[in-house]
């Protein structure tokens, strides 16, 4: 029997599609190339210039190190979700697609790093829309598990007093760090105990991770925050005390969320300088996280760039690989 499929014409979407893939590329690439440059022409970079200068070569060193192991850090949350997601991509190319996303998003929003640039850069690499779903959600759930662990430490152990100007009192701060505790808590003993471990929620299946994968979330997200922390604290250039500089910035960091500001530009600032304006001038205060943004946003934004145009030139070679990879791994099992 002839397979008649074979001489069927291809409709018209398909036909079209491989031009409307390119087109969308290019569209893809001048959004991402516009969202830079408008970056870089709404920042005083004669600002940013003389506030690096007027630093010690140490703290720029100690910041840089600080900065760097965050990013580590978080470049492992993705590597978390390899397991979670059930896919077979190497270390190796998670890593660097993880870093991408994570400068783009501090930088130019969550749409467009934490969703569009993984969407696009995995799913290139072979990966399913409902695997990439599934490593999203992982990097999500370790970043926020590790704020509210930590956020609910510092406010429930009272190291964070909001100024009096503020409608949330230090007792209401206390208790909202308590209830973050719980849900912690909560969400711990539903990943070691809960007997059902799936739901479906609008078509999407989430699973539950195991126990031990669960505190490995919180350890990386809390060590993350920490990390970025210490930047902060060395560009302030230890003026204040630790504890308090992480407490501010747990606070600052929602507060940027919440106004949906990408890189929470200028909400950062004004809670800074209204939680240290006993301790440091506001032009110490502004200086300092202008070189914050510099080290932590900026530097590895300018990195992540490179980083990504090679991935976007690589992606077809290393998918193919992976496929050949994956059919050798068939092939040795069923053999």
């Amino acid at each position: 029997m002839s397979d008649t499929s074979k001489g069927e014409p291809k409709s018209g979407w398909r036909r079209r599609w491989p031009l409307i893939k390119k087109i969308l590329t290019y569209v893809f690439f001048a959004l991402v190339v516009g969202l830079l440059i408008g970056l870089a022409r709404n920042l005083d970079w004669q600002e940013v210039y003389s506030t690096l200068r007027n630093y010690k070569a140490q703290t720029l060193w100690m910041a840089g190190a600080a900065a760097f192991g965050s990013y580590v850090v978080y470049c492992f949350f993705d590597v978390l979700g390899k397991g979670y997601a059930r896919h077979d991509l190497p270390i190796r190319q998670i890593l660097p697609v993880t870093f991408v996303c994570y400068a783009f998003n501090l930088n130019l929003s969550a749409w467009v790093g934490g969703i569009a640039l993984r969407f696009r850069l995995y799913s290139r690499l072979g990966l399913k829309p409902s695997q990439i779903t599934r490593v999203f959600t992982m990097s999500i759930l370790t970043n926020w598990l590790g704020y509210m662990w930590l956020a609910g430490m510092i406010f429930a152990m009272g190291w964070i007093k909001p100024p009096a100007s503020w409608e949330i009192g230090f007792t209401a701060l206390r208790i909202l760090g308590g209830g973050l505790l719980v849900a912690c808590l909560v969400y711990l003993g539903l990943c070691g105990f809960s007997k059902r471990r799936s739901w479906t929620i609008r078509g999407h299946e989430i699973h539950l991770p195991s126990l031990r994968l669960a505190l490995v979330q919180l350890v990386l997200g809390a060590a993350n925050w920490s990390l970025m922390a210490l930047v902060v604290y060395y560009m302030l250039s230890q003026q204040a005390d630790y504890p308090e500089v992480l407490g501010i910035l747990m606070i600052s960091s929602i507060a940027g969320v919440v106004t949906h500001i990408p890189a929470g530009l200028g909400v950062i600032e004004a809670v800074f300088v209204a939680m240290l304006a006993d301790e440091m001038s506001k032009g110490a205060i502004v200086g300092g996280l202008i070189g914050y943004r510099v080290i932590y946003f900026l530097i590895p934004l300018l990195f992540a760039t490179m980083v990504y145009v090679v991935l976007e030139a690589r992606a077809k070679k290393l998918r193919s690989s992976n496929q050949t990879g994956d059919q050798q791994a068939v092939s040795q099992e069923t053999g």
